[in-house]
Parts: C-alpha cells; structure tokens; sequence
C-alpha cells in the first residue's frame, strides 16, 4: 500500500473514531467493563494516543448526535499503524470479549490536513 499525498506529508496523522450503543443503554456494568476493555487498547505500541469518553448531555441541536454509550478516538502516525493495530491480539481479543456489549458500533477514520 503506498502512501497517499496526505500520509506522505510531514506529521500525518489518522484519527480513528469509534461509537458504541450498547445493547443494555444505561447499565453501568456494561459500560464499566466496555470502558475498561478499551482502556487496554492503549498497550498496542502503534496507538500514539487514546481518548475514552460518554456522550456529552450538552444543548439538543439537529445536528448533535448523542445518542451513543461510549466513544473512543485514537491517534495513529499512519494508515499502516492503524492496520496493525486491528490486526493486533490485544484489539482481536478486545473485540471477542466485549463485542456482546453492544448493539452498534459506527467508525469514522478521518486523517489530518
């Protein structure tokens, strides 16, 4: 895979968004232990930085979406990393134990300009 104009360019970066419904909204057991899961994701050398958050209740727009559990945004240095890191056993097993939790998940890759 080569790199595109984007990666190629000093400091690239790829921002990987995540959102999660879970299946039981709500129950904080499932939260709690969703949040934990993804906290051990930040042991894969390839995640330059990992941000865990909840939907924020802030002012309802048509254009806020808060309707999901827990999100989680992660930084990689590139496209190449972040196929690593879902290839990686940490994320597969991340994966395998907590994907009964949810109900949705919805990823948005975005890299930087």
């Amino acid at each position: 895979m080569g790199a595109s104009g984007a990666e190629a360019k000093a400091g690239f970066t790829l921002r990987h968004q995540v959102y999660f419904w879970l299946k039981r909204p709500g129950n904080e057991a499932d939260r709690a232990q969703l949040i934990a899961g993804l906290q051990k994701l930040k042991a894969i050398p390839e995640v330059r930085e990992l941000f865990i958050g909840v939907a924020a209740n802030t002012e309802a727009r048509d254009v806020v979406d808060n309707s999901f559990d827990v999100s989680e945004h992660m930084v990689f240095g590139s496209v190449a990393d972040q196929k690593i890191y879902q290839d990686h056993p940490r994320h597969k097993a991340f994966v395998a134990e907590n994907s009964g939790l949810w109900a949705r998940v919805v990823v948005r890759d975005a890299v930087d300009i």
